[in-house]
């Protein structure tokens, strides 16, 4: 019997993309679909290119979902937190895409949010959702916090090396570029078509929020908390990931101790491969595979690690699948699109 899912922003393109990962996986189906301002839209209405146009739109209504096994929330932050808790008290799983349970302090999350939480004792509760580097806290959990696109891109190209002690000093700087479908479906001036086309702009300089996540991810997997310096850029492309990585290596550290690393904690995992070059966007895009590329810099002792991702799947909905599937005790790898599309 396929395990029954629902999904909360349903209406937005972290949301569609869940659709139709859901719709084509061999074990789940798609019990409810829920929105905000779309209610009572059908599916045909919001997202065309999904078969199954006639079904209806609910509200994010916990009340409303009836059977399920699994919900996913793809909802703004601060709009999960009061669902995720009331779908957990009706024995439904959660994988909450937003930033609502991604951090693990009161302190670290008003930092980052510069507001309270709604449920402070609920942060450090919820296992961290990038199951390449914690995927023992996944399987069979009832609740999975899946992280940001940005931080998934840092933690996969300098995780492994933080963990195995290859870094030290910093701060680490991580330089991204990112397609307009990042900043979600609504319409925005600074995100028109003659605001991006021809264009690169970066945002969110020392600012962005997921600064905290990323230094969080790599405190959790090493023994300390380095310092990052984090700035994104706007890209006039539809979607994608680009993270360029940089930090000083410890004394000793070579070049075959950098691949090593990633080839060690990568051999096993089923989307993330190591090159030996530079990764381009286009050859992960409509995938949930994530690529990263190592170099040794030896003139000045550090590394760099270039990775790519589809922000719209490794870095939210197909992230969120590959959590569902540990939470569910199914194949990690079901219903994940492993080839892209070119051109």
């Amino acid at each position: 019997m396929k395990k029954r899912i629902a999904i909360f922003g349903a209406s937005g393109y972290a949301g569609g993309e869940l659709i139709r990962l859901v719709d084509a996986h061999p074990d789940m189906e798609c019990a409810y679909l829920g929105a905000h301002t779309k209610a009572g839209a059908t599916l045909g209405s919001v997202h065309p290119h999904l078969p199954g146009a006639e079904r209806e739109l609910g509200p994010n209504d916990p009340l409303a979902v009836g059977n399920v096994d699994l919900a996913f929330l793809a909802l703004p932050h601060g709009a999960s937190a009061q669902p995720a808790m009331e779908l957990l008290g009706q024995d439904v799983k959660v994988a909450d895409l937003g930033s609502d349970f991604r951090l693990d302090s009161v302190d670290r999350y008003e930092a980052a949010y510069d507001s309270p939480h709604p449920f402070p004792d609920e942060l450090g509760k919820w296992p961290y959702g990038l199951p390449e580097l914690f995927r023992k806290d996944l399987v069979g959990s009832d609740r999975v916090a899946v992280p940001g696109c940005y931080p998934t891109s840092a933690l996969l190209a300098l995780g492994p090396l933080f963990a195995e002690g290859l870094l030290e000093g910093g701060p680490f700087v991580v330089d991204s570029v990112s397609g307009v479908s990042g900043a979600g479906r609504g319409a925005k001036e600074s995100l028109m078509f003659g605001a991006v086309d021809e264009g690169v702009a970066a945002y969110g300089v020392l600012t962005h929020r997921h600064r905290p996540e990323m230094e969080q991810g790599l405190a959790a997997v090493g023994t300390s908390e380095p310092k990052i310096m984090f700035t994104p850029h706007l890209v006039p492309m539809q979607r994608g990931i680009l993270s360029t990585c940089y930090a000083p290596v410890a004394a000793g550290v070579g070049q075959e101790d950098v691949v090593g690393a990633l080839h060690a904690r990568y051999s096993a995992a089923p989307f993330v491969d190591v090159l030996s070059e530079p990764p381009n966007t286009r050859w992960i895009v409509g995938t949930n595979r994530g690529l990263v590329n190592p170099y040794l810099d030896e003139r000045t002792r550090s590394v760099v690690v270039v990775s790519a991702i589809d922000n719209l799947l490794k870095g939210a909905a197909g992230q969120a699948v590959q959590c569902a599937n540990l939470m569910l005790d199914l194949d990690e790898t079901a219903g994940l699109p492993m080839a892209g599309w070119m051109p």
